[in-house]
């Protein structure tokens, strides 16, 4: 009779072992990130997919004029199985190695924008912005953001007691920063250096820093940088205060991409029917890609791209709250605030609401450098979010037969 208890209860002792509260909370937090992260690749490699195909279109009838017609389209998508490699290296590499590689990436990308002083750098329209390696070239501009955001996230976390220490926090971060974000500037690329400068900025305050301070260095760089520019560069911020005066000058492409905008109407005139990119609309494939997106797909394709892009915020956000630790939620929070910034700086300058500064269309626009170094980025916050499912593979269950304590 005892040994038929016995037999009996023996299946209760293993009804009652449950997973611990802590392990359940992983095995959510888990589940929760690898939805996130879906969301994040699905629309990545929608925009991306979609740039090449814009590429394509927008590029075509520049493309034939200097001989082939397929010569953009052809090393965009040479640079998206490039980005993806990066991507595959980005996102399985531990991204705490990121801290350690802090300073030496900043050190590096010093010693690349040095390098675009030198006589052999190449020039386009007045900006020495690209170094030829070879049959390939690469623009340290764009590495610039990812080394910043690095060293920024790096420099943050180790004092994020004390984010506005001046000795330990303020003097190494504005010197290290200070340095890149000048040469940037000397290139001349004032786009990139706005970018750069806020995505800093948007660092600052997820440390900690209080808006006052951030406000008085933004009002006092912006002071300086103004002070130094050329009047040409002057005639190019103001042109878009009054497009229609200096249409035929200044304000000449933002002229042609508002016609470009306002030619697609609802549904546009199709893909690949563009009319603006018979080159009335200056760097069409580049800077200025998303005037053609609009006036060959119309509002609705552009109300489409719009959400894909606040999709991608959606999820970085995301990601940075979920991050287990300071420098994971820095990291990914200047990832984010830098796609954030540039998205608003190329549309704001495509439209009209904002100065034109030649920034690229994160992963839609043409740009070897800023694909692969976008998607690496990408990467990096897939990386990040995963953090919670390698955390649930270390909290082991419950041995059988045992209670969970």
């Amino acid at each position: 009779m005892r040994r038929a208890e016995a037999v009996a209860a023996a299946p209760a002792r293993h009804l009652r072992v449950v997973p611990s509260e802590k392990r359940r909370a992983a095995v959510i937090d888990a589940a929760a990130a690898r939805r996130t992260v879906g969301l994040l690749l699905a629309v990545t490699a929608f925009l991306t997919v979609g740039g090449i195909i814009m590429v394509l279109s927008a590029s075509s009838v520049y493309a034939c004029s200097t001989g082939s017609c397929f010569v953009f389209f052809e090393r965009q998508s040479a640079y998206a199985v490039v980005g993806a490699l990066a991507f595959l290296v980005t996102a399985r590499m531990r991204y705490p190695v990121w801290r350690r590689l802090a300073v030496p990436f900043l050190g590096a990308e010093v010693i690349l924008l040095l390098l675009l002083m030198h006589p052999a750098a190449i020039e386009v329209q007045g900006s020495a912005r690209w170094i030829a390696l070879g049959p390939v070239t690469i623009q340290p501009s764009e590495l610039a953001k990812l080394a910043s955001i690095v060293f920024s996230a790096s420099l943050l976390s180790r004092r994020r007691r004390r984010p506005e220490d001046v000795s330990q926090v303020a003097l190494p971060l504005f010197g290290g920063i200070g340095i890149v974000a000048g040469l940037v500037f000397l290139q001349p690329d004032l786009g990139t250096t706005t970018v750069l400068v806020g995505t800093v900025a948007a660092l600052l305050f997820v440390a900690g820093v209080r808006l006052r301070l951030l406000l008085i260095g933004g009002a006092t760089m912006g002071a300086v940088a103004l002070a130094t520019l050329k009047p040409y560069q002057w005639a190019r911020i103001t042109a878009f205060l009054h497009p229609q005066a200096n249409r035929q000058d200044t304000a000449y492409q933002l002229s042609q991409s508002l016609i470009a905008l306002g030619s697609g109407g609802w549904l546009g005139v199709g893909l690949g029917a563009s009319r603006q990119k018979w080159m009335y609309v200056p760097n069409a494939h580049t800077d200025f890609i998303f005037s053609i997106l609009g006036e060959e797909l119309g509002l609705i394709g552009e109300i489409v791209v719009l959400a894909a892009f606040g999709a991608l915020l959606f999820a970085g956000v995301r990601i940075a709250a979920k991050a287990p630790d300071a420098f994971g939620r820095l990291l990914a929070s200047g990832i984010v605030s830098w796609f954030g910034i540039q998205i608003v700086v190329n549309l704001g300058a495509v439209t009209g609401l904002l100065p034109i500064t030649g920034v690229p269309l994160p992963f839609l626009s043409y740009g070897g450098s800023s694909l692969v170094v976008s998607l690496a980025a990408v990467g990096i916050l897939v990386n990040v979010a995963l953090a919670p499912a390698r955390a649930a593979r270390r909290v082991r269950p419950p041995a059988p037969g045992r209670s969970a304590p």
